[in-house]
């Protein structure tokens, strides 16, 4: 007999797949107020790898970072695809994205 949670209807096993492998996309606020835009399945470790300038080119020597913006998607296509249309914001658009957020 499989271990259910609470509601019965998904296996804790899959309950534990999908949140290890669910994809976000994120914006982090620089210590220059610039923002950097990415995609991860696991955000706390991405953070630490900017943090110790091991994420992105882009970050290296700008942290450190908060996290301002976190969306949940369904797979990374669908993280990549909604990391283009944050990329392609202006800031002010960036901006207002950030502060629906909050």
């Amino acid at each position: 007999m499989a271990n259910y949670n609470v509601s019965g209807l998904i296996t804790l096993a899959e309950l534990s797949k999908l949140k290890k492998n669910s994809w976000c996309v994120y914006i982090l606020k620089c210590s220059d107020s610039t923002y950097y835009t990415g995609i991860t399945n696991n955000v706390e470790r991405r953070i630490q790898q900017h943090n110790t300038n091991k994420g992105a080119k882009y970050t290296k020597g700008r942290g450190p970072f908060s996290l301002v913006y976190q969306e949940n998607c369904k797979n990374r296509a669908e993280a990549s695809r909604k990391e283009y249309e944050i990329k392609k914001l202006s800031l002010a658009g960036k901006n207002s994205l950030i502060n629906a957020y909050k």
